[in-house]
C-alpha cells in the first residue's frame, strides 16, 4: 500500500514508519524537520509542511491508499497546544476528503472509554487530563462525522520497550488490566488495521500482554468477546478484532 504517515517523528510514528517498510509498504512522511527520519532517507519519501495547514496535507496525501496518523501534543502539554488534535483532526478530515483518500487510523488514548472499570481509564482522565480528554473526544469526533473510513486505536500509557507481537485488542473498551503497551506493538497493530478493510469505524483499545495475560485473555474470552491467537493477523473483526505479531 502507498501509505502517509503523520507524527512520524515521534515514538510510534517512527514504529510505524519502520514496520511499514519492512512489511513492503510504500512510505511518505509529512514532518516538521526530517532529522530523526535520517535512517529511513533511503527507504521513504519524506515531506516537509505543517500537519495543521490542509493545503500541505493534501498535496501530500493525494494518490496514497491510507493515512497513519501518530500524531499528538508534546508532554507536558502546552497552553498553545490545548486543542491541537481538534484542529489536526479539522484539518486532516478536510484535506483527504479533497484529495479523494477515505481510510485513515488514528492513534488516539484509552482515557476516552467511558466503560472502563480496571483501570477506570475515563474517571483518571477526567481527574488529572481533563485537557488531554476534551481535545482527543473533540478530534475523535470530527472523524466520526466524516466520512472517511477511519479506525481509532486507543492506548493506555505507552513504553519505549521493543516489539512483542502479544497484545490483546477489544472493540468498544480497554481489555482488563490495560495499563501499559509499547509504542512498538501499537504501530505493528495500526500497520495491520489498515491493511484490513473490516476494522474501519472501529475504536479499540490494545494492551500489553505480560506474565499471567495469556490464561487472562483465555479465561476472558467468552465474557467479553476478546479472543488472543498467536496467528497474524485475524482477518476478522467479529469477535473484536484481533491481531498478533
Amino acid at each position: 500500500m502507498k501509505l502517509v504517515v503523520l507524527g512520524a517523528t515521534g515514538g510510534t510514528g517512527l514504529e510505524i514508519v519502520r514496520q511499514a517498510t519492512e512489511r513492503g509498504h510504500s512510505v511518505t512522511a509529512l514532518v516538521r524537520s526530517p532529522d530523526r527520519l535520517t535512517p529511513f532517507l533511503d527507504r521513504i519519501t519524506v515531506k516537509q509542511g505543517d500537519l495543521l495547514n490542509t493545503a500541505d496535507l493534501k498535496q501530500v496525501i493525494q494518490g496514497h491508499d491510507a493515512v497513519l496518523s501518530a500524531f499528538g501534543p508534546r508532554v507536558p502539554i502546552s497552553k498553545a497546544d490545548a486543542n491541537l488534535l481538534q484542529r489536526f483532526a479539522l484539518a486532516l478530515t478536510s484535506a483527504m476528503r479533497r484529495a479523494g483518500v477515505k481510510r485513515v487510523v488514528v492513534e488516539s488514548v484509552s482515557l476516552l472509554f467511558k466503560n472502563s472499570i480496571m483501570p477506570p481509564a475515563y474517571f483518571l482522565g477526567r481527574l488529572f487530563f481533563p485537557g488531554t480528554v476534551a481535545d482527543a473526544s473533540a478530534m475523535e469526533r470530527i472523524f466520526g462525522e466524516s466520512e472517511l473510513d477511519w479506525t481509532m486505536v486507543r492506548p493506555p500509557q505507552l513504553t519505549d520497550k521493543p516489539y512483542t507481537g502479544k497484545y490483546r485488542v477489544q472493540e468498544g473498551r480497554l481489555p482488563l488490566f490495560g495499563f501499559k503497551i509499547s509504542r512498538a506493538d501499537v504501530a505493528d497493530f495500526m500497520i495491520k488495521a489498515v491493511e484490513n478493510p473490516s476494522t474501519a469505524h472501529k475504536v479499540v483499545g490494545v494492551l500489553q500482554l505480560i506474565g499471567s495475560g495469556y490464561l487472562l485473555s483465555r479465561m476472558s474470552s467468552t465474557a467479553e468477546g476478546v479472543i488472543y491467537s498467536r496467528g497474524c493477523p485475524v482477518p476478522s473483526f467479529a469477535w473484536a478484532g484481533i491481531f498478533c505479531g
